[in-house]
């Protein structure tokens, strides 16, 4: 018996990658997997029915039990049928996993409208429309997990991923946010930050050769597979305890990241004039500011792989 028996679970983005490493795991563990992917290339364009049918087929040739979806997560009503589809299959919905994503990277000064949209749209609208849809079943048979996937491109920083970094630093807050109005319901929000090779990493662009290995150093010889086990836990009853938490995977490291809190206070009986915060606020409060990383210069340590 697994640990996921009898309940229903929904994974975006579950054609390919991490996605469908979670899927499978999911299955295994007993839960009913609607697998959801547009079959789209890594720019989102475009779309491949057979990407989601194919997941689907092998977590049936499995032994498990799996449904091929293939709405968009970007639209209201993209979100609400891929709920509806765990609805009217499998009778619930217990499980959301918020994976899908596309990239459409360029320096910020040099974006276009349709780059920023797409990515948005996918990643934080995305998010939102399958979230919001599982929310009132989740929240009135008072049982629920919801799992984000974050990047620290988002809370950490990155290069010419503006786009990106916004959208996954905006299912930081979402996340936070269903965690905390959900916590009397035994629902759960979380987010994970993975590093894995699948073709996202794969295809960012070289920009210089510094960059190219700061890639590889992240994302190379990291599998999918290292990355569901964390995100199928999290799904589990025995996790119901963890809630709001950024956490990452990178290779067999597991991380719990640091979310934004006071550090440090200034105070004046009368109010701050402009000339006073000139001589005192960077040299009072700047040795707590946070440094110009990015996750390149920050994750200089080598992974356990």
């Amino acid at each position: 018996m697994g640990a996921l028996v009898g309940k229903v679970a929904v994974v975006t983005g579950a054609g390919r990658g991490i996605g469908r490493a979670v899927a499978h795991h999911l299955a295994r563990e007993g839960a009913r997997v609607v697998v959801n992917d547009t079959g789209g290339t890594v720019d989102g364009a475009g779309g491949d029915s057979s990407v989601a049918e194919v997941v689907a087929t092998e977590i049936r040739s499995a032994g498990g039990t799996a449904l091929a979806s293939t709405d968009s997560v970007a639209s209201w009503e993209g979100g609400r049928r891929i709920v509806e589809a765990a609805l009217d299959t499998y009778g619930g919905i217990h499980i959301l996993v918020n994976n899908a994503g596309i990239l459409r990277d360029q320096f910020f000064h040099r974006m276009t409208e349709a780059q920023w949209d797409a990515v948005v749209d996918v990643h934080l609208m995305g998010s939102f429309t399958c979230s919001r849809a599982a929310a009132p079943h989740l929240r009135n048979q008072r049982w629920g997990r919801i799992v984000f996937i974050t990047s620290t491109a988002g809370f950490i920083g990155t290069i010419g991923q503006a786009n990106y970094g916004a959208a996954k630093m905006g299912i930081v807050g979402l996340s936070r946010q269903i965690a905390v109005e959900m916590q009397g319901r035994n629902v759960t929000s979380n987010c994970v930050a993975p590093f894995a090779w699948t073709r996202i990493p794969e295809s960012i662009p070289a920009v210089t050769e510094e960059i190219r290995q700061g890639v590889d150093r992240l994302f190379q010889h990291m599998t999918p597979e290292d990355i569901s086990p964390l995100v199928v836990f999290l799904a589990t009853e025995q996790a119901g305890g963890i809630s709001g938490q950024i956490l990452g995977v990178r290779g067999k490291e597991i991380y719990v990241f640091s979310q934004s809190r006071v550090v440090r206070s200034l105070h004046s009986a009368g109010g701050w004039t402009q000339e006073e915060l000139e001589g005192t606020l960077e040299a009072t409060l700047g040795p707590h500011f946070t440094p110009l990383d990015n996750s390149i210069t920050y994750f200089t340590w080598k992974a356990l792989v």
